[in-house]
């Protein structure tokens, strides 16, 4: 089986909420494409409950194509920690924890329910199960600790 670089990361070392660059890979027409770590809670200590982890992945969805070109995808992690981000070139951590915290202030204090997309059954597979409150309180929590451009040492931007 392959070895996937997400499970070969010391969980017990990293200081979330944090942006890692987890690899760059360049295409056989040479387009390159960057996967991030978007590490919102710290690993094995806390985990976002699905509701507001899924009203996140709706916002991010949107928000973060607002702050950002190039975003591909923003999907969750299945521990609930937090979630990948592939984009199209090869932005920097800063530049994505910028885009990050811009987005997450915007769930955070600018959202109303009318702003989340996709929540009837005809555009969400488990449209039942969201929650923009904790969205919200989750999204100032994880504010108010800050967003490191760093995994491992706290470099908060």
């Amino acid at each position: 089986m392959a070895k996937v670089e997400s499970f070969t990361l010391d969980h017990t070392a990293v200081k979330a909420p944090y942006v890692r660059l987890i690899t760059r890979e360049t295409g056989t027409k040479g387009d390159v494409i960057s996967n991030f770590d978007l590490r919102l809670v710290q690993p094995n200590t806390n985990a976002i409950p699905t509701a507001g982890l899924h009203t996140i992945e709706h916002l991010l969805a949107g928000y973060l194509r607002d702050e950002m070109d190039g975003v591909i995808d923003c999907s969750p992690f299945g521990c609930r920690t937090g979630f990948h981000l592939i984009t199209w070139g090869e932005q920097s951590t800063e530049e994505v924890a910028k885009a990050l915290k811009a987005a997450l202030h915007r769930i955070a204090f600018d959202t109303e329910w009318k702003d989340v997309q996709g929540t009837d059954k005809y555009s969400c597979g488990n449209y039942r199960d969201h929650s923009l409150f904790s969205a919200k309180e989750w999204s100032k929590d994880i504010l108010d600790k800050g967003i490191s451009k760093d995994p491992f040492k706290r470099e908060v931007i």
